[in-house]
């Protein structure tokens, strides 16, 4: 049965008030000798209806919630709010994390957040550090913010850079010697906001570097404008920030392009396809330019020149063969089809080619004619077999094609796999043209 003291956990919120300033919770000196009574937890996080086997599993789980007395609760509850975090995200925080009302580094840290930096700190970004982060970390958090300050981040800035970086992985976790460098290395580049960047990047500083030297306008756009077109790739086409600092390496221009007339209309037409978060992603990193474009003057050709050989509209294999055909242009296409028309190829074995090796679709013409001619005039080949493996046509005519087309015959003869010839990596096939040779001999 609950102690007489606590048969109204309403009526105790009315009669003791928390108390207003935060730094109590540094004032309160907290003695092994006070007797702590669970039901503290039940009335400071009613709201969240924790019963007393929750509450007990929380003291079992952190030991020295026992030797805080129920004033210092109260001071460290109330300083947790002053800083934002409150409600429901204050209980969930407890819940998942109650040694923030009993580590010792946590009230220092709180006390910097509101005191230097106004508090102005997203409570959000606060929860997730203190959820993500043993308490011992945080002992050094206002020497590092210090640190940044004085590499060069204005005052000014310093909310905005704490803000949008994982403080865990940014700050907590990294040794001052490595802050250090890291500023050196943004002082390279002109400026604090490529933060932003790097962090999106993982901490990677070459390829951090390798977007600006692809794109030194980069640094032209302002950090909202390049927030706001992430935060649009994770929400609406579900990417995470690794693969999206994957998709600015290959395409930096893609923080160019119009959310609106660009990234929305042919990311929703990818989904019509078919394709989700990761084949997106996938896509986007192999045909980077379908996002930079113009619809009217260069895919809507491709795309009714795709449909007249054969393709459906709106289904992965046309998203594939749209991906395919990004850096070519509707007159090459054209010349690319013709010669098989002419070698009395169908349009369904047209289509059964690019769709089994879509590439073809954007090879030079010329050169897919001296490897047909090569195949039927010098290897004495049937057209046939390119149905069975069209990416015969994808291969170098002279150093693959040839090379191994001529070690081979001498070893074996003429009877081979265009396949089994041309897809061994090299390693092997050299391998295997030595321990023939040995066995001949």
């Amino acid at each position: 049965m609950r102690p007489r003291s606590w048969s109204d956990p309403g009526k105790l919120f009315r009669r003791k008030r928390a108390p207003s300033l935060h730094v109590q919770c540094r004032r309160v000196i907290s003695s092994p000798n006070v007797e702590f009574e669970p039901g503290a937890l039940y009335v400071l996080f009613q709201e969240r209806r924790l019963n007393e086997k929750e509450t007990e599993s929380l003291l079992t789980r952190d030991p020295d919630l026992r030797l805080k007395s129920i004033g210092s609760l109260w001071a460290c509850v109330a300083s947790l709010k002053s800083v934002g975090i409150s409600g429901l995200e204050l209980c969930h925080l407890v819940v998942i994390c109650p040694s923030v009302l009993a580590a010792g580094e946590i009230d220092p840290f709180i006390l910097f957040v509101h005191d230097k930096l106004d508090g102005k700190v997203d409570p959000m970004q606060l929860k997730r550090l203190f959820m993500s982060t043993e308490s011992r970390f945080l002992a050094e958090f206002e020497e590092k913010v210090n640190l940044l300050i004085d590499g060069g981040i204005p005052r000014e800035k310093i909310l905005h850079v704490l803000n949008n970086v994982n403080l865990r992985k940014a700050l907590s976790l990294k040794p001052f010697e490595e802050i250090e460098r890291l500023l050196n290395f943004l002082s390279c580049y002109g400026g604090v906001d490529l933060i932003f960047l790097l962090e999106l990047g993982g901490g990677d500083e070459d390829a951090t570097g390798a977007v600006l030297h692809k794109l030194p306008t980069f640094l032209n756009y302002r950090v909202e404008h390049l927030e706001s077109h992430v935060e649009f790739l994770r929400s609406f086409a579900g990417l995470d920030d690794q693969e999206i600092f994957r998709i600015i390496l290959v395409f930096p221009n893609i923080v160019s392009a119009s959310r609106g007339r660009k990234l929305q209309p042919r990311i929703s037409f990818l989904k019509e396809c078919g394709l989700n978060s990761n084949e997106i992603f996938k896509f986007l990193t192999k045909a980077p330019l379908f996002l930079g474009l113009s619809f009217e003057g260069n895919f809507a050709y491709k795309l009714g020149f795709l449909v007249k050989i054969g393709y459906k509209y709106r289904t992965k294999e046309f998203a594939v063969a749209i991906g395919a055909v990004t850096r070519t242009s509707c007159e090459n296409m054209q010349k690319v089809i013709e010669p098989f028309l002419s070698y009395g190829f169908s349009c369904e074995d047209v289509l059964l080619l690019s769709r089994k090796h879509p590439q073809i679709l954007q090879y030079n013409p010329d050169s897919l004619e001296e490897k047909v001619e090569y195949l039927v005039g010098e290897m004495g080949r049937d057209l046939d077999e390119l149905l069975d493996f069209p990416a015969f046509l994808g291969y170098k005519l002279n150093s693959r094609i040839k090379h191994r087309y001529e070690v081979k015959k001498k070893i074996i003869g003429e009877g081979m796999s265009i396949n089994k010839l041309l897809s061994v990596l090299s390693e092997r096939f050299a391998k295997k043209k030595l321990e023939k040779l040995v066995h001949k001999a």
